[in-house]
C-alpha cells in the first residue's frame, strides 16, 4: 500500500507532461494570435521569438508556484494521503478538460481548469472528512478552504475580462483615431512615438513588472524600486532613439518591432503566469512526498509544509519550457484554436463559424440603438471626422480571398500585444493567476469592437462566437470543480483500484480525441465539391459553372435514391446520412449564393448578361437543393415515426420514377461533364415525358386513396414526394433552359453574321449594360 504513493506521484509526473502539451495548444493562440492574424512578420520568425520567450519565462515562474501549493486549500488541515488523492484527481481532470476543449477548437483558461479542479477535490476531501468526524458540521468547511485568497482568485479572473475588454477598446479606438486605416503616411510623422510608447509599455511591465514574481528580484531591487520615472523616461528615449534609426536604416515601420518584441513579451508573460497550472500540482505532490519520507512514511502526517516557501528547481522549468517550446511547434490542435479566435477578430469577411443566437441578436440589436442615441449627442462635425478616421480601403475580396489576407493591419495587433502584455504582467507582480486566455482573447475583441471588425454584416454571427467562447469558460469552471469532486470521492472509496482504472480511461479518451480531432483536421479534396466561378466573361463562367451544375445532378442523384431505397428497406440509417449529404450540398449552394456580390463587383465591366446568368443558375441550384432537402426529411421523418411502410405498388412506382431520373440525369452529366452543351436540347425535350409519369402516378394514388388506402400518413407521404419530385424535375429543367439559351447567345455572335434575332438579343443586352454604366 505504501508503494502506491510512489506510483502516484510518478503517473502525476507523466500527467503533467501531457497537461504541458494540451495546456500549451490551448493557450500557444494567446502570444501567437497577433503576430499571425497581422502577418507582418513571417510565421518561423513568430515561432522563434514566442520560444525564446516561453523559456525566459518559465525560469521567472517559481514565484507563482505557491497557488497550487496553498492558494486554494489550507495544507494543514490535510494529511498526506488525503493530499495525494487531491492531487490525482486534479491532474487526471485538468488534462481531460484542456484536451475536449483543444479538439472542438474553443480557447478556455488553464487558470480557471486548476482552480477550479483544486477548489473541487479540496472541497469533496473537506466533506468526507467532515462526514468521519463526529466534532465537525459542514460550517467547518471553511477551516479547510483558503476562502479569502481562492475568492481573490476568482474575482480576480472575472474582473480581468471586463478590464480587458474595456482597456483593449479604448487605447484601440484612439490609436485608430490618430492612425486611421490609411496609417502608412501618418506612421511616418507618428509612429516613433507610438513605437517608443508602445515599447516602453511593454518592457517595462513585463521585464521589469515581471521580475518581482521572482527569486532575482531582491538582487535588483535596490535599483529598481523609487526609479521608476527614471527608468520610465529612460526607456521611453531609448525606443523613440531606436524607432529612428531602425526606420532610417531598414526603410520599414517600427510596427515589425514591436510585434515581435511584443510577441516575445506575452510568450515570456504567459509562461510566467501560467507554467503553475502546468507543474504546480506535481511540484507540490513531489514536495509533499519528500516530506512524507523524511516524516517516517505516516500516512496521517498533516501537510504544514506545504505551507513554507519553497525554492523551485531550476532544472524542472528549463525541461517544462522546452516541453512547453516543443508543443509550441508540433501542436495541430494549436491552430484549430487559433482558427477561433482570429476568425472573431478578423477585419473583413470570413466564413463564419458561428450561428447567431437570441442573445446575439439582442446584443447588436440593442448596441445599434444605443449608438443610434449617443449620435444624437454629438454634433455632426465631430461625427464626421471621427467617422473618416475609421473608413476602410475600399478593397473588393471574396470571403476565401479575405481568409488569406491578413486578419487585421499592424496597428492592431501592437495594440493587442501591448494591452494584453501589460495587464498580465501587473496580474504577475501581484502574484494573481489570473487567465492569460481571458485577457488576451477580450483584449482581441475589444480592439476588434474599436475598430468597426463587427459590422451590421458580421456582428450578430460575431457576438454569437464571442458568447458561445465565455459561456465555455463558465462550463471549464462549473465541469473542473464538479469533474474534480467526482474522480477524488471515486479514488478515495479504493485507491489501489480505482486510480488505475483512471489512468486507463485517461489513455483512452486523449487516445480517441486526437484520432477525433487528426480525422477533422485531414481535409480530403473533394471532387464533387461546388467551387466559386472566377471568370469574369459570360463564356467563361459557362464553362465554370457546368462543373457545379454536373456535381450538383450526380450528387442529387444519389441523395433522391437513396431516399426511395431507405423508404423501401427502412433503413434508418441510410435515410440519416442521406440527411447529412443534403445538408452539405445545401451548404455549399447557400455559401455560392453568398459571394455573388463579390463575383459581380470583380467583373472587369457591367455585363448584365453574365451576372443575370449566374444569379439565374444559382436560384434553380438552390431549388434543386430544397426539393431534394424536403424529400429526404419527410423520408426520414417518416420511418423514424414508426409509420406504416410504404405498400409494394406504392415503392414499386417510386423505383421506376428513380430509374427515370436517373438516366435523365445521367445524360445530363454526361453533356456538362464533356461540355457538349448542344445535347441539352435534347434532354429538355424529355420533359413532357418525365411530368406526364409523375401525373400518371399521382393519378394512381388518388384512385388506390379512394378505394384501398387506410393510412392518412402513407398517402401525405406519397403525394409529398410526388410533387417535390414535380418541383426537383421543373427546377432542374428551367436550370438547363437558361444554360442552353445563354450558351446559344454567348456563341452565335462570333460564327453568324450581325442580323437575326439572337444577335439582337445580344444588342439589346449590351445596351443596358451600357445604360447601367
Amino acid at each position: 500500500m505504501d508503494n502506491i504513493y510512489l506510483l502516484m506521484l510518478i503517473a502525476i509526473t507523466v500527467l503533467a507532461i501531457a497537461d504541458i502539451v494540451v495546456g500549451v495548444s490551448n493557450d500557444a493562440i494567446n502570444f501567437l494570435n497577433s503576430a499571425i492574424g497581422s502577418k507582418a512578420i513571417s510565421l518561423r520568425t513568430i515561432m522563434i521569438v514566442a520560444s525564446l520567450g516561453i523559456f525566459i519565462g518559465a525560469v521567472f515562474s517559481s514565484g507563482m508556484m505557491e497557488v497550487a501549493r496553498k492558494g486554494i486549500f489550507v495544507p494543514a488541515q490535510f494529511e498526506f494521503g488525503e493530499i495525494m488523492l487531491i492531487f490525482m484527481a486534479v491532474m487526471i481532470t485538468d488534462i481531460l478538460l484542456l484536451d475536449f476543449f483543444n479538439t472542438i477548437g474553443l480557447p478556455t483558461s488553464t487558470t480557471v481548469s486548476i482552480v477550479f479542479n483544486l477548489l473541487g477535490a479540496a472541497v469533496v476531501m473537506s466533506i468526507i472528512k467532515i462526514s468521519d468526524s463526529d466534532s465537525e458540521t459542514l460550517a467547518d468547511l471553511a477551516t479547510y478552504i483558503n476562502t479569502e485568497k481562492a475568492i481573490e482568485i476568482i474575482s480576480g479572473i472575472l474582473l480581468s475580462v471586463l478590464i480587458a475588454f474595456t482597456v483593449g477598446a479604448i487605447v484601440q479606438w484612439v490609436s485608430r483615431l490618430i492612425f486611421t486605416f490609411n496609417y502608412e503616411k501618418k506612421i511616418k510623422n507618428f509612429g516613433i512615438v507610438f513605437g517608443g510608447v508602445a515599447l516602453t509599455a511593454i518592457t517595462y511591465f513585463i521585464f521589469l513588472k515581471g521580475l518581482k514574481g521572482t527569486p532575482y528580484y531582491s538582487e535588483l531591487k535596490s535599483l529598481l524600486e523609487g526609479n521608476e520615472i527614471y527608468i520610465i523616461l529612460g526607456s521611453f528615449i531609448f525606443w523613440t532613439i531606436f524607432s529612428f534609426v531602425f526606420e532610417k536604416i531598414t526603410k520599414k515601420t517600427v510596427l515589425l518591432v514591436v510585434i515581435a518584441i511584443g510577441t516575445f513579451g506575452l510568450a515570456l508573460a504567459f509562461s510566467g503566469n501560467d507554467l503553475v497550472n502546468f507543474i504546480g500540482v506535481p511540484m507540490a505532490a513531489y514536495h509533499s512526498y519528500e516530506a512524507w519520507i523524511a516524516g517516517g512514511m505516516d500516512v496521517t502526517m498533516p501537510m504544514s509544509v506545504l505551507d513554507k516557501k519553497v525554492p523551485a528547481e531550476p532544472m524542472l522549468l528549463f525541461i517544462s519550457g522546452a516541453i512547453m517550446v516543443l508543443t509550441l511547434w508540433f501542436s495541430k490542435k494549436a491552430k484549430t484554436v487559433a482558427e477561433t479566435e482570429i476568425s472573431l477578430s478578423r477585419q473583413g469577411e470570413t466564413h463564419e463559424k458561428f450561428e447567431p443566437n437570441r442573445l446575439s441578436r439582442a446584443i447588436v440589436k440593442g448596441t445599434t440603438q444605443l449608438s443610434g442615441y449617443f449620435g444624437v449627442i454629438l454634433p455632426n462635425p465631430i461625427q464626421q471626422k471621427i467617422n473618416k478616421s475609421f473608413e476602410k480601403p475600399n478593397y473588393i475580396l471574396t470571403k476565401d480571398q479575405s481568409i488569406e489576407a491578413p486578419a487585421f493591419d499592424m496597428i492592431r495587433a501592437s495594440v493587442n500585444l501591448m494591452v494584453a502584455g501589460v495587464l498580465i504582467a501587473i496580474a504577475t507582480s501581484m502574484k494573481l493567476p489570473l487567465s492569460t486566455t481571458y485577457v488576451t482573447f477580450m483584449v482581441a475583441m475589444g480592439t476588434s469592437l474599436a475598430d468597426r471588425a463587427w459590422g451590421r454584416e458580421s456582428a450578430v454571427y460575431r457576438v454569437a462566437g464571442v458568447l458561445n467562447v465565455i459561456a465555455g469558460w463558465f462550463g471549464t469552471a462549473l465541469g473542473a470543480f464538479v469533474a474534480a469532486g467526482i474522480v477524488v470521492f471515486l479514488i478515495n472509496w479504493n485507491p489501489s483500484v480505482i486510480t488505475p482504472i483512471l489512468l486507463l480511461l485517461t489513455v483512452v479518451l486523449l487516445y480517441r480525441n486526437y484520432k477525433s480531432h487528426k480525422s477533422k483536421s485531414v481535409k480530403v479534396a473533394d471532387e464533387d465539391a461546388l467551387k466559386e466561378t472566377g471568370s469574369r466573361s459570360v463564356q467563361g463562367v459557362i464553362q465554370e459553372s457546368a462543373g457545379n451544375i454536373s456535381n450538383v445532378i450526380k450528387r442529387g442523384n444519389k441523395i433522391y435514391t437513396n431516399a426511395v431505397s431507405g423508404l423501401a428497406k427502412q433503413d434508418l440509417a441510410l435515410l440519416k446520412k442521406n440527411k447529412k449529404q443534403i445538408d452539405k450540398l445545401s451548404n455549399e449552394v447557400d455559401s455560392l449564393r453568398d459571394n455573388i456580390f463579390y463575383f459581380i463587383k470583380n467583373l472587369e465591366e457591367t455585363s448584365l448578361r453574365a451576372s443575370s446568368f449566374y444569379i439565374n443558375i444559382l436560384g434553380y441550384l438552390e431549388d434543386m437543393t430544397q426539393s431534394l432537402e424536403y424529400i429526404s426529411k419527410v423520408s426520414h421523418k417518416h420511418i423514424n415515426n414508426n409509420h406504416k411502410k410504404l405498400k409494394f405498388s406504392q415503392i414499386k412506382e417510386l423505383k421506376e420514377i428513380d430509374d427515370t431520373l436517373e438516366a435523365l440525369f445521367s445524360d445530363t452529366r454526361k453533356a456538362f461533364d464533356s461540355k457538349s452543351f448542344e445535347q441539352i436540347g435534347s434532354i429538355i425535350n424529355r420533359k413532357k415525358a418525365v411530368l406526364d409519369l409523375l401525373t400518371d402516378k399521382i393519378l394512381k394514388q388518388v384512385e388506390r386513396t379512394r378505394k384501398e388506402e387506410s393510412s392518412p400518413k402513407n398517402t401525405t407521404l406519397y403525394f409529398s414526394l410526388l410533387l417535390e419530385t414535380k418541383d426537383l424535375l421543373n427546377a432542374t429543367m428551367s436550370l438547363l433552359e437558361e444554360y442552353h439559351n445563354s450558351f446559344d447567345r454567348s456563341i452565335k455572335p462570333a460564327t453568324i453574321p450581325a442580323s437575326g434575332n439572337d444577335t439582337n438579343n445580344s444588342n439589346e443586352f449590351e445596351e443596358k449594360s451600357q445604360e447601367e454604366e
